[in-house]
């Protein structure tokens, strides 16, 4: 995972900077190839422009069957190398997509790279509309969304209605959930608890989240609005990392053990839930 931030360290904006944005998405995709993934491409369009939301599978998945899906953004804002926002998420998806290649599944898992989700998660919100379209029935989401930043000096914040309820310091995992998403949840989360020094924090969210519009932040929002489950699986982004959307988001910041850890939580989740 080091190497995998290493290489998506950098500005990857489609307007500022396409150029890295191309060269890191062209890295996720050669991994998963190596990995012997099959890699499927999911095109749409935003203000008359072609993007790509990137997919790969185990070859070893069934073709049908309700699917789980795993996705992180690539993108960021302009100005910050986005280590933590969202290489994180990446490189956790790179790993999960490596360990599980080769596994024996039972439902069809899906490892997804969204496109513009620092643009109001329009990548997602293309794919989540799609497969409602096509009827497709989903097991669950998970958002991997900033995963890899930690902080021990009390510096973690939260919204005013959550103060006092959750822990002071920021060496916690956590994982926000819908009513309908309350199974996906359990599952998640007592999955992750079975990772030795792993911190897991939950909360449920009222309906779709549009009355704590910080929950909607990250690519699980749209499968909310399209009725499915999902998770948002985060550090708490900027309730903890004082480098969010700016220079200082570099790898140098980033807790690779906790990193580690969340990313073997995830793939105890996944045995759990498609084996």
């Amino acid at each position: 995972m080091l190497a995998s931030l290493q290489a998506l360290e950098g500005e990857r904006h489609p307007a500022t900077s396409p150029e890295h944005l191309h060269a890191a998405t062209q890295y996720v995709i050669e991994q998963w190839r190596a990995s012997q993934l099959t890699v499927d491409s999911h095109e749409f369009l935003y203000l008359g422009e072609r993007f790509v939301n990137w997919i790969a599978r185990p070859a070893s998945c069934p073709s049908s069957g309700p699917r789980l899906i795993l996705g992180a953004h690539l993108d960021t804002v302009p100005g910050t190398p986005g280590a933590d926002d969202n290489a994180s998420g990446v490189a956790a998806l790179l790993e999960i997509s490596r360990v599980i290649a080769d596994g024996s599944w039972n439902l069809p898992i899906e490892c997804v790279l969204f496109s513009l989700e620092e643009l109001g998660m329009i990548g997602s919100t293309h794919y989540a509309k799609m497969l409602r379209r096509t009827h497709a029935p989903v097991l669950g989401m998970c958002a991997l969304e900033m995963i890899g930043f930690t902080e021990s000096q009390g510096l973690q914040r939260y919204p005013w209605f959550l103060q006092g309820r959750y822990p002071s310091t920021g060496t916690f995992i956590g994982l926000a959930a819908n009513a309908r998403s309350r199974a996906l949840l359990s599952t998640v989360a007592e999955a992750m608890r079975t990772v030795p020094s792993l911190p897991v924090e939950t909360i449920m969210i009222p309906g779709s989240g549009w009355m704590v519009p910080e929950s909607r932040l990250s690519d699980h929002a749209p499968f909310w609005d399209q009725g499915y489950p999902a998770l948002l699986v985060t550090d708490t982004s900027f309730f903890r990392n004082p480098h969010y959307h700016q220079a200082g988001d570099t790898v140098e910041t980033l807790d690779l053990a906790f990193l580690t850890k969340v990313t073997q939580g995830l793939v105890t989740a996944i045995e759990k839930l498609c084996r």
